[in-house]
């Protein structure tokens, strides 16, 4: 399969590592100053070629052309360096997509940015990916996303340990019913700055959240010493959690040092709440940063009917939508909802229903 440009590298990547086909990417950047790959992509390569076996890479002098034939998805244990232009949550999106297809259960061992501005943080996706996950049946002790050592960007050394178990088969799902919400929880970091920060931080956030709901508890985590990695800063992820199970999160991180205006933990306190806010009115039982994840897990199910109700599709979901038709001839129903008189108000609603590929992980070894 032939694609162009740097856009949805990683979406094409994962789902030519799953379909088992070929592909070729052209012009990556061609018409940049700078044109090729970027360090971060081509360390994204290194992460996917540790974690499968006989895989074939090729790439041209330039970086502006890479040809990829996916080998099997091996998994075990890995330990791996990711590159501090994008934090650990660009890496570990990918990783969580293709962990339950493997051989052996992933245990890996990632080494970076654990919190960025621009990427769903290691917090966040512990949060809301792995409750996701367990849906579709992906469950058991060792699924679980821990942060061993915090790094802020742009110096890194974060830590983070990953397991997940393997399925031979995904669960069929039926999320149509996001349901109201009953608590909010959430994790207010801070490292190499005042561990008041953090309680700041905390203040502010309540101060527009107790307005709606009385049930929240943010917890405070500030780490020092060696498990604070190399550069200062503070954050806040909060997860609205509904009666239904369903969970909706937000995150804003300070920006790094000499990059932008600095932000004041009371500010950013605000606008994570804020944005939480914004999560909530747009509804869905799956937030927007894990649309592809749910997606593409229906895809892989077996053949039965899922359905899921998701609130309005984020850029980066229609175009997996348009990968997942190339690449598993995979279409999906979409059809528009607006919520009735009763129902929670909110965005424009959308259903999305598929018969799954029946996708089954035949490296996984029969008991």
């Amino acid at each position: 399969m032939e694609f162009e440009g740097c856009n949805c590298f990683r979406q094409r990547l994962v789902l030519s590592t799953l379909s088992g086909k070929r592909v070729k990417i052209r012009n990556i950047r061609s018409k940049d100053d700078n044109p090729g790959m970027r360090d971060f992509e081509a360390c994204f390569i290194r992460l996917l070629d540790k974690v499968t076996n006989g895989t074939r890479i090729e790439i041209n002098q330039t970086g502006t052309m890479l040809f990829y034939q996916p080998g099997l998805l091996y998994g075990g244990s890995v330990e791996h360096e990711c590159h501090v232009q994008r934090s650990i949550g660009y890496y570990l999106e990918a990783l969580l997509m293709l962990a339950p297809f493997m051989k052996t259960p992933l245990r890996a061992v990632l080494k970076g940015v654990t919190n960025d501005p621009t990427d769903p943080s290691v917090d966040y996706l512990k949060l809301t990916a792995i409750p996701l996950m367990k849906k579709f049946g992906i469950d058991g002790n060792s699924l679980e996303i821990k942060v061993l050592k915090r790094g802020m960007a742009p110096g890194g050394g974060g830590e983070v340990l990953v397991t997940c178990p393997v399925r031979r088969l995904m669960n069929p799902i039926q999320l149509t019913e996001p349901g109201k919400i009953k608590r909010i929880r959430g994790t207010a970091f801070s490292v190499r700055v005042s561990p008041q920060m953090a309680n700041r931080i905390v203040d502010s956030a309540r101060s527009i959240l107790n307005k709606f709901i009385p049930d929240i508890y943010i917890y405070t985590d500030h780490m020092k010493g060696a498990n604070s990695g190399k550069s200062p800063g503070f954050g806040l992820t909060l997860v609205a959690e509904t009666l239904n199970g369903t969970f909706l999160g937000a995150e804003v991180v300070s920006t790094p040092q000499g990059q932008g205006n600095p932000l004041l933990p009371e500010d950013l306190g605000k606008n994570c709440a804020k944005l939480l806010l914004e999560e909530i009115y747009r509804g869905g039982c799956v937030d927007s940063t894990n649309q592809s994840l749910a997606l593409l897990y229906m895809t892989l199910g077996q053949q039965d009917v899922s359905k899921t109700l998701l609130g309005p599709l984020s850029p980066y979901t229609i175009e997996f939508l348009r990968h997942i038709r190339d690449f598993f001839q995979i279409m999906f129903k979409i059809e528009q909802q607006t919520p009735g008189e009763d129902e929670q108000k909110g965005g424009e609603k959308i259903l999305l229903t598929c018969v799954g590929a029946g996708y089954s992980n035949i490296s996984k070894t029969i008991k």
